[in-house]
């Protein structure tokens, strides 16, 4: 997709199951988004509770879905641009997380009137719908089995190799890493671990010359090692891999 002819959407058609997309039905999504809106960091873009009435494609910039409970927040997802961010808020109308910008953000809304149209007029675009919700789950499934197997160094591995992937996938990552505005106490949170002991990670990392981490760049000489680090496979991604799916949703 040209993502010119595209500006909302552009890199959500690039990333989400893009050859299964008709032209047609790219244009009827276009069309569908209120003008985009701006956020600085730390703009709640959704808050818990609240009833919602629309959805969010993330253009530019970076959010993170965030539970709070007794005073702590927990990182439990980050999104990056094309990530329609809070599509399975249709069905569920209130969200049990918030939805944090992360630096800057660059959002569109689409009402759920006009998503319920389209779902309604296009069911072959609905089943495309579906599968981004789904592959939200695979990556929250991911997340969960790397806290559980990994030790803290193998978990921060397995983030950078993840996001540098998914950022390949919409055509923003660099050759030898990303750019992402994550602070150490990020990562922290998103490994479970402390700030501290992050600290600790980072450095063996740097010094193991598997990846090294400054003001939210991530560089790596060699992404195979860093795979190998963090047991990242790209498979649950369903970009490319022995999931990867080549066909139609039928």
């Amino acid at each position: 997709m040209n993502d010119n002819r595209f500006p909302v959407t552009g890199r959500f058609l690039q990333g989400r199951l893009r050859h299964a997309i008709t032209t047609r039905e790219a244009q009827l999504f276009e069309k569908l988004f209120d003008p985009a809106e701006e956020f600085p960091d730390g703009t709640v873009l959704i808050k818990r509770g609240n009833l919602v009435n629309h959805s969010t494609m993330l253009m530019e910039g970076f959010a993170v879905r965030v539970i709070e409970d007794d005073g702590g927040a927990q990182i439990v997802s980050i999104h990056v641009p094309g990530d329609f961010m809070d599509l399975h808020a249709f069905p569920l109308k209130r969200l049990d997380h918030n939805i944090v910008a992360l630096g800057p953000a660059r959002v569109a809304a689409v009402t759920h009137d006009k998503l319920r149209l389209i779902i309604d007029q296009e069911p072959h675009f609905a089943r495309v719908l579906w599968f981004s919700t789904l592959l939200d789950a695979a990556i929250h499934r991911e997340w969960i089995m790397k806290q559980g197997q990994l030790r803290a160094e193998g978990r921060a591995a397995h983030f950078f190799a993840e996001v540098w992937e998914r950022l390949a996938m919409v055509g923003l990552a660099e050759d030898d890493g990303f750019f992402a505005p994550l602070k150490q106490v990020d990562i922290a949170n998103i490994c479970g671990t402390t700030a501290i002991h992050m600290n600790r990670v980072l450095r063996d990392l740097r010094e193991g010359g598997v990846a090294d981490f400054r003001r939210g760049r991530m560089r790596a000489p060699d992404k195979e090692r860093l795979h190998r680090h963090g047991r990242f496979k790209r498979d649950y991604l369903y970009g490319e891999g022995e999931l990867a799916l080549t066909g139609d949703l039928d």
